[in-house]
């Protein structure tokens, strides 16, 4: 164990160098696995609505078309994920090569997540050395790329660091209030579900802080935020005519997990059961006809109408999808048994490592694992869902062994 504990600390010692040596560890990891993958997925295409609207920033200037057909400008999706693809595609081209440079930033962005780990763990009260064991585990663990979980995932390490710092370093000023609320902002249009973990971190501050500028500072993030969203705002009303927070699928993934015959698991669902206009010919006439926003309004009522007259139900579905977020896909025993292992392990790290830890940094650590699962407990579970918290989790497991490692 000697020759572990000497190589783990001596990487703990440099941020830097733990960062270059765990990046290139999953990098090179990735790379090698693309060379198995079937050229047919690696070219660009318009299969899925990520996809299907970057080729459409990309041919027609307009962020529209995520689904079946074509059905006009779109907020299905939040706009930097699609905007990054559609850039990727423009300066490197539709070909293999274009598609190939895509599939390396999703692979450099889980590098990079997992590489920040050390930093992370180190600044969050978790110890560097505990990073680095999650780091590693973390570039071993290879995903296929999504909708920018991996993307959400360093925005949520940096703004638990910034979040920390603001409670720990002093008032601060309102103008770095304003910056922070910014670069939430900035967040949401990549996931908005960090806006739910952000409201827990601000509830704590008001709470925690004794500073009596508290509700001025409070004031001032939310207006660094609402500053950022409201371009993209004024966007989906003039071009959907209506408002809502960054994308406008909700009532449609809400549906998507609580109907007749539904289960809690996409994957274990036949793709006609859940009526998804992007591979349901029927429903996509639908967007068509009345438009996006009063499509996903109805989508809402449909859901909720089944959900008030079947309570039971959904109780069940829910306790599922919460069951299988933290346990992993029950259709997929070796998955599920790998997920359950890690959420194991991070619980004993958090029982060994929690008490030792400030306040504000337990404040700043797990106010993400119990508020970014909220709204995926009542809508249809995917198990990508829990990408952007497994840093996490895997720091809290690499801090449960690196306490085993020093007993030793």
């Amino acid at each position: 164990m000697r020759p572990l504990r000497t190589a783990v600390t001596w990487m703990a010692r440099s941020p830097l160098r733990a960062f270059v040596l765990i990046f290139l560890l999953g990098f090179s990891i990735r790379l090698f696995l693309l060379t198995k993958v079937p050229e047919r997925r690696i070219l660009p295409h318009d299969r899925y609505e990520d996809t299907a609207i970057a080729m459409s920033l990309l041919e027609c200037g307009e962020f529209a078309d995520p689904y079946l057909i074509p059905t006009g400008p779109t907020a299905h999706l939040p706009p930097l994920v699609p905007g990054i693809t559609a850039a990727i595609w423009g300066v490197f081209g539709t070909g293999m090569v274009g598609g190939y440079a895509g599939w390396i930033f999703s692979m450099a962005a889980f590098s990079a997540l997992y590489a920040l780990l050390p930093l992370f763990a180190g600044k969050l009260g978790l110890g560097r050395e505990a990073g680095v064991l999650g780091g590693i585990a973390g570039a071993l663990i290879v995903v296929q790329p999504g909708n920018g979980e991996e993307l959400a995932g360093i925005c949520l390490g940096l703004l638990a660091i910034a979040f920390l710092r603001r409670w720990t370093a002093g008032p601060g000023s309102l103008v770095g209030s304003l910056a922070l609320g910014a670069a939430c902002g900035v967040a949401f249009h990549l996931q908005p579900v960090l806006l739910v973990v952000v409201l827990g971190w601000m509830a704590f501050e008001l709470w925690w802080s004794r500073d009596r500028r508290k509700w001025m500072r409070s004031a001032a993030l939310v207006l660094g935020m609402a500053v950022v969203c409201a371009p993209w705002a004024w966007r989906n009303y003039t071009a959907l005519g209506d408002f809502f927070f960054i994308r406008s699928d909700l009532g449609l993934e809400l549906r998507m997990g609580n109907h007749d015959g539904a289960t809690a698991n996409a994957d274990a669902m036949d793709s006609s059961e859940y009526r998804h206009p992007r591979s349901h010919l029927p429903e996509a006439e639908l967007v068509r006809e009345l438009g996006e926003a009063e499509y996903m309004r109805r989508a809402r009522a449909e859901a909720l109408a089944w959900i008030g007259s079947h309570p039971a139900k959904f109780l069940g579905l829910t306790v599922s999808r919460t069951a299988q977020f933290w346990l992993g896909p029950f259709d997929r025993p070796a998955t599920a048994m790998a997920v359950t292992a890690l959420t194991i392990l991070a619980l004993l790290g958090a029982f060994r490592s929690l008490p030792a830890m400030t306040v504000p940094q337990r404040a700043a650590l797990v106010t993400p694992l119990i508020c970014y699962p909220l709204v995926y407990y009542v809508v249809i579970y995917m198990p990508r869902y829990r990408v952007p918290l497994d840093w996490i989790l895997l720091a809290l497991a690499g801090a449960a062994v690196w306490r085993w490692l020093e007993t030793r």
